[in-house]
């Protein structure tokens, strides 16, 4: 097999080089199947009209610093001049001591991402509990950028499946677009409740979350057994301490 890169490691050995352009084959073509997907993707045809204009809670801070709960529809979210809105509903219900580990691992991530997100299109983060309790989670993360919002009086989660029927809090991503002067469901991560697969299951917004995809990188994995937590050795998740002067 001809070699498809010019790039050399010191001391690697020709066997190394060989498994590695084999893999490299593997990449291209993996990358090719991605963008064909995408393009699938691109092409859906525009989804049904949302069956109501959702009022949602957020927070807002005055000028002295102190957040206070207002309502936002669905309509609202919408940045001027994108029509383009993606909501990731965050397993955080009511009845939860304490927000779906997983979920706030992907929330960690993209709170630093979405001031570029927003450059493009519209994004927020829908979780059932009270906005309060939302609230409240941002805090002890730092999370600065997310638009969070609760769900607590409408039927938002329920409608798209971010809750099943007995109230279970499902990860869910969602993107909705204004059509025709209407707003309408675009695309869903439903990939979820697909048949399951061994081994395969539960990577349906891989797509939107690092994590794993930096562990793929390495010799050992991502492995069957962890999962990311909320705290580590004791300590609140903060990322890098940060200086108090």
């Amino acid at each position: 097999m001809g070699s498809h890169s010019s790039v050399r490691f010191p001391n690697e050995t020709s066997s190394y080089r060989s498994a590695r352009e084999e893999l490299l084959e593997a990449e291209m073509e993996l990358r090719r199947k991605i963008e064909d997907v995408a393009a699938l993707r691109r092409r859906l045809p525009v989804g049904g009209r949302v069956p109501e204009d959702y009022e949602f809670d957020e927070t807002v801070a005055d000028a002295g610093g102190r957040e206070r709960a207002r309502p936002v529809r669905l309509s609202e979210l919408f940045a001027p001049g994108q029509d383009t809105l993606l909501i990731y509903s965050y397993m955080y219900g009511p009845a939860m001591p304490s927000p779906c580990t997983s979920c706030t691992s992907i929330l960690d991530g993209l709170d630093g991402t979405t001031p570029h997100v927003r450059q493009r299109v519209s994004f927020a983060i829908v979780a059932r509990s009270p906005i309060e309790r939302v609230r409240q989670v941002a805090r002890e993360r730092r999370w600065h950028n997310l638009r969070l919002l609760s769900s607590s009086r409408n039927s938002y989660n329920h409608d798209y499946h971010g809750e099943t029927e007995d109230g279970h809090q499902m990860p869910m991503l969602n993107v909705f677009v204004k059509h025709d002067g209407a707003i309408h469901h675009s695309y869903g991560t439903e990939l979820l409740f697909a048949p399951t697969e061994p081994g395969q299951d539960g990577r349906h917004v891989d797509m939107i979350w690092p994590l794993w995809n930096l562990f793929d990188l390495t010799p050992e994995g991502r492995g069957t057994s962890w999962y990311p937590q909320l705290t580590y050795d004791a300590e609140p998740f903060h990322g890098l301490k940060r200086s108090r002067e």
